[in-house]
């Protein structure tokens, strides 16, 4: 039996979803995700501690290496409408077992980022609680690692979020649409106020304080920036795993992945441009940055409105995840790579209610439970790596499928896509040892799972036999 198995081609395959989302729910959903954490929490810390006023040319690096990655989705999106997610195109144009490495690769990209977000919410949860006087005991605020019992916020936000998704993709877009509205206000408003503050003659003059180090003990500057942030990019090829869902998806996918990479990408640059243009980065190292830099200038509803657009902000980012999380469980589990119980499709709700409710379950333990600081930088390496596979596809299926219809193709290739592997490897290079560590060692149980289970109960495997 070959390793190189590789999955017949079905766009147009009945698989019991509704297909409701259109062009513009596809876009909102990008930035429902992209816009969130990077904005409100990471962009502060990676300028105050590895690239300064810099960050701005991280942001630049990792939207360049998005964008690139972003065409070479958008191809496989218009030529695979129906399997979406790097998985689905991995299976198609690479076969089964890279199909499956870079599937286990995305369980622990979206679990861990949903997990890693619902800490964060909460935190801005119990910010907002303690200004209207209300107080948690820390007991239920923080895992047993950090001093508490649980966190008892995030694990309940990631229970309610389960309950919408298992209404139905439909309601839960609707509910994307209007929070990122409120997050949208949010984010322009920051930039209303902050642009009659901005002065880079003073908060510029050392423009690229920490040395370029992208290697090493000690990772600095602005390529060692870019693969910190890179998390915030992540939510557009979630974009990808609602291809099923689509209502036309050889053309809605591809507009809603690179529409919303482009429009975050725009704000990003933006928004941390004038946070460090405002205020000295070194003031920026805390977890509420845009409401810090406010409060420097003087802004005192600064905190408040920060902390209203957060909570708003990391909802859609867990809601996005976690949507993805479901979609990409289904997919392996419908391929038999994972156990048939997970592909039932309830019959009212037209939603995998049992991925959502383990999936559920598995991210509200992480994150009521455990710390996940040093897990969350595995978000970012396996991002990376599923961003490498899918640019590897575009070019190994314009040698293996020349015939296949793509209604949309990625230009200049191979040209583009090399280049979306060269800039994910540098960035992947840019990250601790340690990350890189704990990944290989999630990939090889993959592989032992792979190896006792999968390969021989596999949906192809059952056809070959």
């Amino acid at each position: 039996m070959s390793l190189m198995r590789t999955k017949p081609v079905a766009v147009d395959a009945n698989t019991g979803l509704k297909r409701c989302l259109t062009a513009f729910d596809l876009t909102l959903l990008g930035i429902g995700c992209i816009i969130g954490t990077g904005i409100f929490v990471l962009t502060g810390k990676t300028a105050a501690n590895v690239a300064g006023p810099a960050i701005i040319l991280s942001f630049v690096i990792a939207g360049l290496g998005c964008a690139f990655a972003a065409l070479a989705y958008a191809e496989l999106a218009s030529a695979f409408g129906g399997c979406g997610s790097a998985y689905g195109y991995s299976y198609a144009s690479m076969g089964e077992l890279i199909a499956w490495i870079i599937g286990w690769d995305l369980i622990l990209e979206y679990g861990m980022a949903a997990s890693t977000v619902a800490v964060g919410w909460s935190g801005y949860f119990v910010q907002a609680l303690k200004l209207m006087h209300i107080h948690i005991p820390d007991a239920l605020t923080k895992a047993p690692g950090e001093g508490g019992l649980v966190n008892l916020p995030a694990l309940s936000i990631i229970f309610a979020l389960a309950i919408l998704l298992a209404i139905g993709a439909k309601q839960s877009a609707r509910f994307n649409a209007i929070v990122v509205l409120i997050k949208l206000i949010t984010v322009f408003t920051f930039i209303f106020v902050a642009f009659s503050h901005f002065d880079p003659a003073v908060h510029w003059a050392d423009f690229t304080p920490f040395p370029e180090a992208p290697l090493g003990d000690k990772k600095t500057g602005i390529l060692a920036g870019a693969a910190i942030i890179f998390f915030a990019y992540i939510g557009f090829d979630a974009v990808s795993t609602a291809a099923e869902e689509a209502v036309r998806p050889q053309r809605d996918v591809a507009i809603g992945i690179l529409a919303s990479l482009a429009i975050c990408t725009v704000i990003y640059i933006v928004v941390s441009g004038l946070m460090t243009g405002i205020t000295s980065y070194q003031n920026l190292n805390v977890s509420y940055p845009m409401a810090e830099a406010l409060n420097r200038i003087g802004s005192d509803w600064g905190l408040k409105l920060v902390i209203a657009g957060a909570i708003a902000g990391l909802t859609t980012v867990m809601l996005v995840l976690y949507y993805g999380l479901t979609r990409v469980f289904l997919a392996m589990s419908r391929d038999g790579l994972l156990p048939p119980v997970f592909s039932a499709i309830h019959p009212k709700t037209q939603t995998p209610v049992r991925i959502i409710l383990f999936s559920g379950l598995l991210i509200g333990l992480f994150a009521g439970f455990i710390p996940l600081n040093e897990l969350a930088e595995l978000v970012n390496i396996g991002t990376l790596a599923a961003f490498v596979l899918v640019c590897a596809g575009v070019i190994v299926l314009r040698r293996t499928m020349p015939d296949l219809h793509r209604p949309f193709r990625t230009p200049w290739s191979p040209l583009i896509p090399l280049l979306g592997i060269l800039f994910c490897v540098a960035m992947m290079i840019a990250l601790p040892a340690a990350t890189w560590l704990r990944f290989a060692a999630w990939m090889g149980l993959g592989l032992v799972l792979y190896f006792a289970y999968s390969r021989s109960h596999s949906v192809l495997a059952s056809k070959a036999a």
